[in-house]
C-alpha cells in the first residue's frame, strides 16, 4: 500500500513498503552481472552547466485555469500522443488537458460514485493507462471496482475488482514483468519483488522476501521501481537500500550500473538485514543521525549517453540530489545547477532552490523524446521577476500566460528534449 510520509517540510513524499528481505525456500534466479559498469560518483563534485549544454529544446506549457480545472500540483503525469493526464492527490481528481494546455475534462469522486448504486464512497489517488477499442483510456482502481474512462472523461465501463485480470507490464514478445508477486507450490508459498513470466510459465524470480516479516520493518522508497527509458525490450529496475541500477529484458535481470558513493552518502553494507537497523524506529533514527546517507535511487533514465537519476536522502538542504552522468566523458552535472539561458527564455527548468515540486517528483514522465517536469505558477512568476534585465524572448503561449494569469493559476509543464550525442 502506498502512503505519504512528510519529513520536516513538505519536500519529501515517500512511498513506504513494509517488508524484510530474508532467504526463502523457493529457487531464486541468478542476476547477470557480466556487463556491469561501476560508476564512482560524488554528488558534491557535480558541476553546473547551461541548459543548452544538456537540452536542445525547452517548452513551457501553462495548463488552462478555469473554475473546474483549477488544481494545486501535479502528483502523477502521463503523456499520450495528444493529451496530458494528471492526477492531483489533494483533490483526488484526474484532469485531462490537450498538449497545448487546454482543459478537456475532469474525473473526480462524483464521476466514480455516481456510476454505482451502492452507498460506498469510492476514493482514488492515481490511475494507469489502458487500451480499449484501439483507443487510450484511463483506468482507476477504487475500492471494489475498476473504472475505465475515455479521454473526454466519460465512463466507458466498470467491473468488480474480483473480475479484473491484471495484465501487468509486458515486453513486445508478451513476456510479463511481475512486480511484488507470489508463487505457490506444494512445499511453500514464496514471495518475490520482481520476476518474469510467459505463457503462464515462470521464467525467473528475483529478490525474495518473507511475507511474515512484512510488518516488522520499514522500507523507504521513492517513485516507481520499474522505469521505462523507451529502449526496446528493456526496463530499468530499482530496489531498496542499494545503489544498483538493474536492467530487465524478456529473458533475465542484469546488473547494469553499480554506483559507489562517498562514505558520508553510503549506507552500511549490512543495512538491509542487520537487526541493529531493522524496524521503523531504528530506520528513522539512523537517517535522522545520518541525513546525507542516500536511501534509494529514483527517476532513472538512459537517454543517449546521458544517465539521469535522483538520489534520496533526509538532507532538506541538498540541492545536488538530481544528477546527470555522461557515460562517455564521465562528466557529472547537477540538474539543480543548470543555469537558465536563451533556450529556456532565462527561466529555470526546475524549481530546485525555490520550492519542492522537483525534489518530490523529479521528472514525471519520459515519452521517448521529451522529459516532463512541472512547477507552480507561484514559482513561474517569481522566476520571471528574476529574469528582468536579461531581455527574455517569450513565445506567444508564454506571453499570453504572463498577461492573463497570476501566481494562483494552474501549474506549468516543462517539456525538455535531451541531447543524445
Amino acid at each position: 500500500m502506498k502512503r505519504s510520509l512528510f519529513l520536516k517540510t513538505a519536500r519529501y513524499t515517500f512511498f513506504i513498503c513494509a517488508f524484510l528481505y530474508i532467504p526463502v525456500f523457493a529457487q531464486t534466479s541468478k542476476i547477470d552481472s557480466s556487463e556491469m559498469v561501476t560508476l564512482r560518483i560524488d554528488p558534491e563534485m557535480a558541476r553546473g552547466a547551461a541548459v543548452a549544454d544538456i537540452f536542445e529544446e525547452v517548452n513551457f506549457i501553462p495548463l488552462e485555469t478555469t473554475a473546474e480545472s483549477l488544481f494545486g500540483k501535479i502528483s502523477q503525469l502521463t503523456v499520450t500522443e495528444n493529451h496530458f493526464i494528471i492526477a492531483d492527490w489533494d483533490t483526488m481528481s484526474i484532469l485531462i488537458f490537450s498538449k497545448d494546455g487546454k482543459f478537456r475534462a475532469k474525473i473526480n469522486g462524483s464521476s466514480v460514485n455516481n456510476s454505482t448504486r451502492d452507498n460506498e464512497k469510492h476514493s482514488f489517488y492515481e490511475f494507469s493507462m489502458d487500451r480499449m477499442n484501439n483507443e487510450d483510456c484511463i483506468k482507476i482502481h477504487a475500492n471494489r471496482y475498476v473504472f475505465y474512462f475515455d479521454l473526454n472523461g466519460k465512463l466507458i465501463k466498470k467491473i468488480l475488482s474480483k473480475d479484473y485480470e491484471n495484465g501487468g507490464l509486458k515486453f513486445l514478445d508478451k513476456t510479463e514483468i511481475k512486480n511484488h508477486y507470489s508463487t505457490e507450490n506444494k512445499q511453500d508459498t514464496s514471495h518475490y519483488e520482481i520476476g518474469l513470466a510467459k505463457d503462464n510459465k515462470t521464467i525467473a524470480n528475483y529478490f525474495p522476501f518473507n511475507l511474515k516479516q512484512r510488518n516488522k520493518d520499514l522500507m523507504y522508497s521513492k517513485g516507481e521501481s520499474i522505469i521505462d527509458s523507451k529502449i526496446e525490450n528493456e526496463r530499468f529496475f530499482l530496489t531498496y537500500y542499494n545503489y544498483n541500477i538493474y536492467k530487465l529484458s524478456p529473458k533475465k535481470l542484469s546488473l547494469a550500473y553499480h554506483i559507489i558513493f562517498p562514505a558520508i552518502n553510503s549506507l552500511p553494507v549490512d543495512f538491509l538485514d542487520n537487526p541493529a537497523y531493522i524496524g521503523p524506529e531504528k530506520r528513522r533514527n539512523y537517517f535522522e543521525k545520518n541525513p546525507k546517507a542516500i536511501f534509494t535511487l529514483s527517476n532513472t533514465y538512459k537517454i543517449g549517453n546521458l544517465l539521469f537519476f535522483k538520489t534520496q536522502d533526509w538532507d532538506v538542504d541538498n540541492k545536488k540530489e538530481a544528477l546527470i552522468y555522461n557515460l562517455n566523458t564521465n562528466a557529472l552535472i547537477s540538474t539543480g545547477d543548470l543555469a537558465p539561458d536563451t533556450l529556456s527564455s532565462f527561466l529555470p527548468i526546475t524549481d530546485i532552490g525555490f520550492h519542492f515540486e522537483f525534489s518530490n517528483n523529479g521528472f514525471h514522465h519520459y515519452d521517448g523524446k521529451y522529459l516532463y517536469t512541472s512547477y507552480s505558477s507561484l514559482a513561474m512568476f517569481a522566476f520571471k521577476e528574476q529574469s528582468i534585465g536579461k531581455n527574455p524572448n517569450y513565445n506567444t503561449l508564454l506571453s499570453n500566460y504572463f498577461k492573463t494569469q497570476n501566481r494562483k493559476s494552474n501549474p506549468i509543464i516543462i517539456q525538455l528534449k535531451p541531447k543524445k550525442d
